[in-house]
This record gives structure tokens, sequence and C-alpha cells, in this order.
């Protein structure tokens, strides 16, 4: 096979060298190789992009670090044990090598992006880094305002759906659980006395709702916490809610709780999703049968669970956490920066959160969005309780969980970096918090290939 250099391709395709770059980091030229830090691309390679026009345009709402964003776009790493060819044998997958996967690429492509969050957009626009003017670092409140107001076109037009973690602080068992009732502003701040209580952090699903009222998505996924659901009738508000957006608009599904280690990612992470479908862009006849899905079962948006802790036919065990960490070096020998870095906070005792180590053998607890004394431990030592004797034998100290390491349980992929030195980098505080934040990839990716296989029955082609 014949190559060329990556300012070649560049010159034949009309993009810039940085473009060329970002497909070869991203698997997306079949044949691409690094030789010496250089990539060097098969002279026959055809631009992605011309491959890539039937594309579905995504808005992502509260995106954080990108994990709804990344899943729904698909194209990363996974294990080999995180797939499941008996449920999806048609997902053109490919071997990277003898313990990953590259998941294919969707037909969904992110076309604007928008938190409040600055090291969330960094680490955002560096993974995506053919779209860094995409990420709108602003609030959504102000947004919806500027465009009803001015009449300024924020959002783009011919939206076909748009995605977003609304903040859940207010709903989660970890938190106060003030649900609609936030002191909390849109803008993370404490209310202010005389604001309208709208634009509270836990009313902002409404203001996600303004959003899909002006674009007018096919579809639209939201998710939150599973403490949603058993906070009075918050989850049957807010399905009401999204179901009258332009005049009843909208069919929106019963929300489903989904468990990550369900879809293959090693952790005890459950959130609740909604999903709502345009009703005048459905294929005639297909409403009737949507509003009956007991009766139609082959049109249930929610996927396929591909991993269980019970002996089912055709599903897998749950991917054990020593297989998502299995090559990883310790900090201190690790050239990766966010292998690097972990909290130092001391054991504080076992009646405190996040006070014990994880359990190789099983699965992680949910990654939290916090820091320090609330990171689980990698590994405890003999006067702690630590059961891991090989390891401490071995000289293996006390430490909690690195950023690397709660990243791969979350299933980001190892090339997606968060942690940045400088000063408009990103800290092992808000790499955590990130992290803990985000929807899964994996866990998105199911549902964005479940929905792209559904379009065009539900849409036409």
């Amino acid at each position: 096979m014949e190559y060329v250099s990556v300012k070649e391709k560049a010159k034949e395709w009309k993009v810039s060298e940085r473009q060329v770059q970002y497909y070869c980091r991203q698997l997306r030229i079949e044949g691409a190789v690094k030789q010496s830090g250089v990539w060097l691309v098969p002279s026959e390679a055809t631009n992605p992009s011309i491959l890539e026009l039937n594309q579905l345009r995504l808005v992502s709402l509260f995106s954080g670090c990108g994990g709804m964003d990344l899943g729904f776009e698909g194209n990363f790493n996974i294990l080999k044990k995180q797939y499941n060819p008996r449920i999806h044998p048609n997902w053109k997958v490919k071997e990277v090598n003898d313990n990953l996967l590259l998941l294919p690429k969707t037909r969904f492509s992110t076309v604007f992006a928008n938190d409040i969050i600055p090291e969330a957009q960094t680490a955002w626009s560096e993974f995506f880094i053919n779209k860094d003017s995409t990420y709108c670092l602003d609030s959504i409140v102000d947004l919806v305002k500027l465009q009803k107001n001015n009449s300024i076109n924020v959002f783009p037009k011919n939206v076909d759906i748009v995605t977003g973690g609304f903040p859940c602080q207010d709903f989660s068992v970890a938190g106060n659980r003030l649900g609609f009732e936030s002191i909390k502003s849109h803008l993370g701040t404490k209310l202010d006395v005389d604001e309208p209580s709208i634009e509270n952090r836990g009313n902002l699903y409404i203001w996600m709702r303004e959003v899909i009222s002006i674009t007018e998505p096919k579809v639209f996924v939201a998710e939150n916490v599973k403490g949603l659901t058993n906070l009075g009738d918050a989850k049957e508000i807010i399905e009401a809610d999204f179901s009258s957006i332009s005049n009843d608009g909208y069919l929106v599904f019963p929300a489903r709780v989904l468990l990550a280690a369900n879809y293959g990612v090693s952790q005890s992470r459950e959130r609740v999703i909604f999903i709502g479908v345009r009703k005048n862009a459905l294929k005639p006849n297909i409403l009737e049968k949507l509003e009956d899905l007991d009766n139609n079962p082959d049109l249930d948006p929610y996927p396929t669970i591909t991993h269980t802790d019970e002996n089912i036919p055709g599903l897998l065990p749950y991917v054990k956490l020593k297989d998502v960490l299995v090559d990883l070096e310790e900090p201190e020998k690790s050239k990766d920066i966010d292998q690097q870095r972990y909290s130092k906070a001391k054991f504080m005792g076992k009646h405190c959160q996040g006070q014990i180590e994880v359990d190789l053998n099983g699965i992680a607890p949910t990654i939290r969005a916090e820091h320090h004394g609330n990171i689980e431990f990698r590994r405890l030592s003999k006067e702690n309780g630590g059961s891991y004797s090989e390891e401490l034998d071995a000289g293996l100290k006390e430490r909690r969980l690195t950023i690397r390491e709660c990243a791969r349980i979350q299933s980001f992929p190892d090339n997606y970096q968060f942690c940045r030195p400088g000063k408009y980098g990103v800290s092992t505080t808000n790499a955590y918090k990130m992290i803990g934040n985000a929807l899964p990839p994996l866990m998105a990716f199911h549902i964005a290939k479940r929905l792209e296989e559904l379009w065009p029955i539900y849409f036409g082609n």
C-alpha cells in the first residue's frame, strides 16, 4: 500500500491538515498509520466526510465533557467483552487488537453543543477537534432568551434530534433532593430571592423543552438520575411537559430506568431516560402502534440489554472491573496524565461515603461527580481492610481511583484526555466532576444505535 503525508491529503481534500489528523486519530481513515509520531494516509483513501452525507443533525444540551455526544456519534474503542455479537450481529465493529474493538460511526453528527463549564468545553473541544466552534459556552436560559427576544438564530436549523442530560443534583439521592425547588440558579450559583423559580437548576428541563420547541427535532432524548423517579410525581410532570411541546405535538414514551451494567459498562450506574418523537414527522399508521408498544415491542425505542448477572441465554455476564483496568500502569509509572492524577484524600473510615476499595471481580459503584474523600479506593492498605494482598505485598500503595480509571469505568476511550496543566487547563477536581456527570458513552451508543435502526421505520428514508 502506498502512503502520502497529511499535508498532501489535506490539499487533495481541500481541508486543513488538522482535520486530516483528526480523522486519523478517530480511526476514520482506513489504513492510516502513525510512524515516529507522524500520520501517513493511504494514497487511495477517500475523505470520510463524503461517506457521511446521510447524517442526522444532533443538538446537544448540558453537554458536559461529551459522554452522550461521543456515544451518539460512535467510532470509539471498547473491550471485546463489552460487545455482544449475539444481540447485535449487524454492528460493523472492527478489531483493534486482542483486547479492543472499534465501534462503528453512527449517522448522528453533533452540530451544536452547550454547557456553562469552561473545563468541560476544553475536554470536549479537544476530542471533537473538528467541531471546536460547535460548543457554545453559555447558559441555556440565556441562549433561549437571546433567540426569542432578539430573533437571533442561536440554534441550528434542520435539526433531527436533541439530546441532553439536564442537571441532576437536585434529584439525586446523593444531594438535598430539592427537585423543582432548587436553591441554585441556571448558572450554578445561589438563587436570588427575586429570580423567577422557572430559571432554577431543578427546572432546567423546561429550557430544554424550549429548545425542542424552537428546533422541532424528530426525536429528543433526555436523561437524569434514577432518583428522579421516586421524588414525588417529578417523572410524570416532566413527561407531561415534554408531551405538550407544540400543542401536544410529541409522543413521549414512558420514561425508563436503564442500568449501565446491562450494556457492557462495568458500573452499577442507573439513569432514567426520556424519549419523545414528533407526531407529524412519523410515517402513516406508525403513531397508533407507538402508542401501543405492548403489542408492538419491535418498535420500542429503548435498547435491548446485552449483559446480565443472571443466567439468561444469549446475554453475556457483566464485564468485570479487572478487565476494564487490566493493562493500566500505576500512576508513578504511567505517561498518561489522567492515570497520574488521583485524589490524595486519606481514608476516613468506612462509615463515610467512598471509603471502600472497588471489587475487581465485580462491577464498580456509580462514579460520582465528587472529589477528594468521596472517590473510591483502587486499593486499601491492610490496616484499613484492604483485600488485595498480592498487590500490597508487591509494594503497591493504598490509593484512590485515578482519573483514567474513572474514565474507563465510564467507558470513555483512552484517547479522550481530561486533565490539562496550565492556567486554562483542567484540574483533577474538575476532571472527576465532568467524568462523574457524564452518561457512559457505551450506554449512549446503545440508545443511538437503537434509534438509528428505527429511524427509517418511524420516519422513512
